[in-house]
């Protein structure tokens, strides 16, 4: 609790004990509040706790007033709270004062709260970064100083102030604060660490690649910062409504209060008494206060979980998600291959064209190159140490090598079909297929494939289960791969061999065929993906591997890269706009009822007092739901 929300609670209890000792002593010794002096100082003894509870809102009503500023909860209080007191009616005045004070920091620590989730990403900002000279000395500068190059040192237990790769250490990496993963990351030399995470374990030298404004941590932060200022449908209904409600409220009950004792035998107290509880019945805080409330919750929950969400009104628009269109290679898939199947001819063993190949691809870092040989390094539990002793690669073609006097070939069928290798049929022809030949005689071939993330197939089972419609998969990749990955995880719709710019011709298409009323979500994480994620309805990207342009083109980002994240997004999103329109039912039917009531006289300011207070309570109790989503 804040220290302003510890002042207004005192504030409240001595309020309280203040009315409530004078309500039993005037009930029990005045027999009533009776009339005449003795109303007089009923009136100075009440004064006094209410100008204690309310006296910061007579004062913001006061200057609401002199702005021009004044048709505001603030001044519906004091016109009603005070309309209460020329009435006689001062324990109500006071008590309406004092439950909308309650109200008010139920509100405040319910926004704390929430706000809690999204400002511990704001505890990932690194305070320094431990930079390294020539002579191998630390010195502790402001980030802001590394500049791509440069060496940093991040001890144990220090934020890793910029994003780089490790060339000297190992550790382990706390990323929780980025993706919402408990299980620390194991790092070592070669791998790329990003900003925000916390090193833990040992000490590692980080070579830095990116500088600190164009880094992870600090995209996240501004992200953060910037997700407050775009307000959902809902919001900005509720906003334009009070507008318009809270005068028309005002000028009803100066009607209510002038009207009818024309013909009501000129009793202008009683309705002067029924046009204030009409005021307190009217004020608007439940709306006002629960809706972005509700929202902002959402946010926090979010948040916790590892999604940003640039916005209120992309986590309104994603929960009525119908379409879904992913990119294959490092959205849905791991994007590193992996060999699936060796095809030997005869003569020949599956471990023969298997070490052949890794041989010939031994000095190449082509992805292609290293699954071949980590497959042989896992299949026969030995290293690749024999190296070719003569070796050249022709671009588009493949690698010839020679290895201990035997000539090897190792690449695609336009390889093969140049050096006049005679193949037998049915020889597999997709792009992921590497041939060997040896001696100049076809031995067989490997196929290899990208193959889907862990968990991706129970995401998109989840994601139809949720109620998503339609699946598509948009790729550069072949048509052999695409169906191959698509049938693996039931994607409905494939679209292959796509270049960036046809991958947006799809979108259009999609877009028009869509059903009214659904979006259509996004998922990327390439720098090709850009154009497509900001031409969706939603832009997912994938953001602790994806591209800056990917992350900055979109309106959510996953920051672990697990599409399960996605149908968490959707879920938190359903979950809130459910709790939104919760609070708006609610809030509107009671205060409805009871305004007609209160109308009628059939409703005191007690039971004002609830429809205002107790129904603002509720409703940010019902709000903060939204945290825990998901």
């Amino acid at each position: 609790m804040t220290r302003k929300q510890k002042k207004t609670l005192v504030r409240i209890i001595v309020s309280f004990v203040i009315l409530a000792g004078e309500m039993i002593y005037f009930r029990l010794f005045s027999g009533g509040e009776g009339e005449g002096a003795f109303n007089a100082v009923q009136l100075i003894a009440y004064l006094i706790p209410y100008f204690i509870i309310g006296y910061d809102i007579l004062r913001k009503a006061f200057l609401g007033v002199i702005h021009l500023q004044f048709f505001d909860e603030c001044f519906l209080m004091t016109i009603a709270t005070i309309g209460a007191f020329v009435t006689g009616e001062y324990a109500e005045g006071t008590a309406v004062m004092l439950f909308y004070q309650v109200g008010e920091l139920f509100q405040s620590c319910a926004v704390s709260k929430s706000r809690r989730s999204i400002s511990e990403l704001m505890d990932i900002r690194p305070d320094y970064a431990n930079i390294e000279n020539e002579q191998g000395e630390l010195s502790k500068v402001s980030p802001e100083e590394v500049h791509p190059g440069d060496i940093i040192a991040v001890k144990p237990g220090e934020k890793i102030p910029l994003d780089g790769t490790v060339i000297g250490g190992t550790s382990s990496a706390d990323t929780s604060a980025l993706t919402g993963e408990s299980l620390p990351r194991d790092i070592a030399p070669g791998d790329d660490v990003i900003s925000g995470c916390i090193n833990l374990t040992g000490i590692i030298r980080v070579k830095v690649t990116k500088d600190f404004g164009c880094s992870t941590v600090s995209k996240i932060l501004e992200l953060v910062e910037n997700s407050r200022e775009k307000k959902s449908v809902s919001e900005n209904f509720i906003s334009s409504f009070s507008r318009v409600y809270t005068p028309a409220v005002v000028f009803g009950a100066i009607a209510l209060a002038l009207i009818p004792p024309f013909f009501d035998s000129m009793n202008f107290m009683k309705w002067i008494y029924r046009a204030m509880t009409f005021l307190v019945i009217s004020c608007p805080c439940a709306l006002v206060i629960s809706i972005p409330l509700s929202f902002f919750s959402g946010l926090g929950g979010a948040a916790k979980k590892g999604v940003l969400i640039k916005g209120s009104n992309y986590l309104e628009a994603l929960a009525k998600a119908g379409v879904m269109v992913f990119d294959k290679t490092g959205t849905l898939t791991k994007g590193s291959f992996e060999v699936t199947k060796i095809i030997p001819q005869k003569g020949f063993s599956e471990d023969e064209i298997l070490k052949a190949a890794a041989l010939a691809e031994s000095y190449s870092d082509h992805p292609i190159a290293l699954s071949l040989k980590e497959a042989f390094e896992k299949r026969s539990g030995q290293s690749v140490s024999l190296k070719p002793d003569d070796v050249s690669e022709r671009a588009g073609f493949g690698v010839y090598a020679e290895i201990e006097g035997r000539k090897i070939l190792a690449g695609n069928l336009k390889l093969m079909n140049a050096e006049n290798i005679s193949l037998p049929e049915n020889t597999e022809s997709g792009s992921t297929a590497v041939h060997i030949a040896i001696d100049k005689v076809y031995a067989g071939c490997l196929t290899l494939a990208d193959t889907p993330k862990d968990g991706a197939a129970q995401a998109l089972k989840r994601l139809r289960e949720m109620g998503v419609r339609h699946t598509v998969m948009l790729t550069g990749d072949s048509k052999a791969a695409a169906d191959s990955v698509a049938g693996m995880l039931g994607i409905d719709e494939v679209h292959a061999g796509l270049l960036p710019g046809d991958k947006v011709d799809v979108l259009e298409e999609l877009l028009t065929k869509k059903q009214s009323g659904e979006t259509l979500v996004f998922t990327g994480d390439g720098i090709n993906d850009a154009p497509v994620l900001t031409r969706a309805d939603i832009g997912i990207a994938m953001g602790a591997m994806g591209s800056d342009a990917a992350i900055e083109a979109a309106d959510i980002v996953l920051m672990d890269d697990n599409p399960k994240k996605i149908a968490d997004a959707i879920a938190i999103s359903r979950k809130t706009l459910f709790i939104a329109r919760q609070n708006t039912f609610f809030a509107i039917g009671v205060k409805l009822l009871v305004l007609i009531l209160g109308a009628l006289g059939a409703a005191n300011m007690w039971a004002a007092v609830f429809a205002d207070v107790g129904v603002a309570v509720l409703a940010i109790l019902n709000a903060m739901r939204a945290r825990n989503s998901g």
